[in-house]
């Protein structure tokens, strides 16, 4: 039996809908202190593996090294990440969220997990276990970024 041919169109806007609100609340809180998507993203990956590399950087974030490399001069400039040679090898950088900028992703992942309260707030708990067990069921089927 053939699928309505809205159907598939329709979890696509309900997923929209929910990643919209979110990116947009995250783009506010970003744009009040100067950052982007990509940049916070870095500062929280660096937070959850100090002294990555910069090409672990780029897998991560599907980007260039090219890209990686100016993102990170300028989160440099602004001390909210550092890299640090290693002893030895001078060519090998490791890089590191400063303490400002962990505080700063901490920011972030509060006003981003008081946006999920308002959006998954017509839910029970049992509800919101069942989504997260659904979508887990999903995502475990999906492509995956390379994780060093």
């Amino acid at each position: 039996m053939d699928e309505p041919k809205g159907a598939r169109n329709r979890s696509f806007e309900l997923f929209h809908s929910i990643l919209w609100t979110q990116r947009k609340a995250a783009e506010e809180w970003l744009r009040a202190r100067g950052l982007t998507h990509e940049q916070a993203m870095v500062i929280g990956y660096l937070e959850q593996r100090p002294g990555a590399i910069q090409r672990d950087i780029a897998e991560m974030s599907r980007t260039t090294a090219a890209n990686i490399s100016l993102m990170l001069k300028v989160l440099e400039r602004r001390g909210l990440v550092e890299r640090r040679i290693e002893a030895g090898n001078e060519r090998s950088k490791r890089v590191y969220a400063t303490p400002s900028g962990i505080e700063l992703i901490a920011g972030l992942n509060t006003a981003l997990a008081e946006v999920d309260e308002v959006i998954f707030a017509p839910l029970t708990d049992a509800e919101k276990d069942t989504l997260e067990a659904l979508l887990n069921k999903i995502n475990a089927r999906l492509p995956q970024p390379a994780r060093p």
